[in-house]
């Protein structure tokens, strides 16, 4: 067996680690190309985030969890589907190398499956699993090789249960969650107020979270494994408390502010779903938003002389009331531009 001066990798096998090294670099891109959709795909369709930022925070997050959270994953993916002994024993039997062979042309195989699994369904807009196919693709490789031997048949069993368990579990969370904003923040009066008081502490839990998971499950490389479980709940406390201070400082005020002149800007227009179905009510409401439109006017009339005017009230003022008013306006359906004409005291 002769070695080559790269790394010592035997020279026969070095092919595969070369071959091996680009596969996992197009099957990273397809997995950025399809995987990246579950993470910012809710973001991007409700406009939270552009999908410029959406690539560039995917690109720092998903390298960040990938350093800080995907060891355990790898380690499974590695040696926690098949049984790696079993291709030692080959070696060790006198069977010359065809069990680090098989295991690494094996390995090199389900990479491929993958990869091109991956590409087609980005392709074809269809939104698929990583972690399902390269789990696939090992198990198939290894029946394939050694018909049932080798396949560690339990922990596959739970990987797959995990499969139905993560959906059931995600729904009762998003389920509670989207209860809990319902009837804390949406339904009340104007929604804006409430939905910020709130922000800290969604802020702050999921941060939490977040950290609690990367402290206690960090990669020994980075030597997290000698933190103790009450130093991660200790930090993971801490960085919440932090985060949720920055969020009331700092990220309240600017967001209060960016939603107000949104909404100044962009005044709230009449739905379908909103317009009276028979004609008799219309001709009704109709009739009646003309004598309001009407008595609106009577009372709020138009500013013609500095004499006439009241105090200013401060630009931030203006645009709170501003802005209640036109939440208000969305729950009443006074989407008649007149009307919020005189409801605002500004002209849209």
């Amino acid at each position: 067996m002769t070695t080559s001066g790269f790394l010592g990798i035997p020279e026969e096998y070095l092919w595969i680690v070369v071959l091996g090294f680009i596969i996992a670099f197009v099957l990273a891109f397809g997995i950025g190309a399809n995987d990246v959709a579950n993470s910012f795909g809710t973001s991007v369709g409700s406009k939270v985030l552009t999908l410029k930022q959406a690539c560039i925070l995917a690109t720092i997050f998903e390298t960040a969890g990938a350093v800080l959270l995907g060891a355990k994953v790898s380690e499974t993916i590695r040696k926690g589907i098949i049984d790696t002994d079993y291709y030692v024993e080959l070696n060790n039997n006198g069977t010359s190398t065809t069990g680090s062979q098989l295991l690494m042309i094996g390995q090199l195989s389900s990479l491929s499956g993958t990869c091109i699994w991956l590409l087609v369904a980005t392709f074809f807009r269809v939104p698929v699993s990583g972690t399902h196919s390269i789990v696939g693709a090992t198990v198939g490789f290894a029946l394939v090789a050694n018909a049932q031997t080798g396949v560690d048949w339990a922990r596959l069993g739970l990987i797959v249960a995990s499969w139905f368990i993560s959906p059931l579990l995600s729904g009762g969370i998003s389920i509670a969650l989207f209860y809990f904003i319902k009837v804390f923040i949406l339904t009340k009066p104007d929604a804006l107020e409430p939905g910020l008081r709130f922000l800290p502490l969604i802020y702050s839990v999921t941060i939490a979270i977040n950290v609690f998971s990367t402290v206690y499950e960090g990669p020994e490389s980075l030597y997290f494994h000698v933190i103790p479980l009450w130093g991660a709940i200790l930090a993971s406390f801490g960085v919440g408390i932090i985060c949720s201070i920055l969020v009331k400082l700092v990220l309240i005020p600017w967001q209060r502010k960016r939603i107000i002149a949104e909404l100044r800007d962009n005044p709230p227009e009449e739905s379908v779903a909103d317009a009276p179905s028979e004609a008799g009510s219309s001709v009704a409401l109709s009739s009646h938003s003309d004598s309001t439109t009407q008595q609106r006017k009577a009372k709020y009339k138009p500013i013609e002389s500095a004499e006439d005017e009241e105090p200013i009230q401060s630009e931030q003022q203006q645009g709170a009331k501003g802005a209640k008013l036109i939440i208000k306006a969305r729950r009443r359906s006074l989407t008649d531009p007149s009307r919020l004409e005189f409801l605002l005291g500004c002209k849209f």
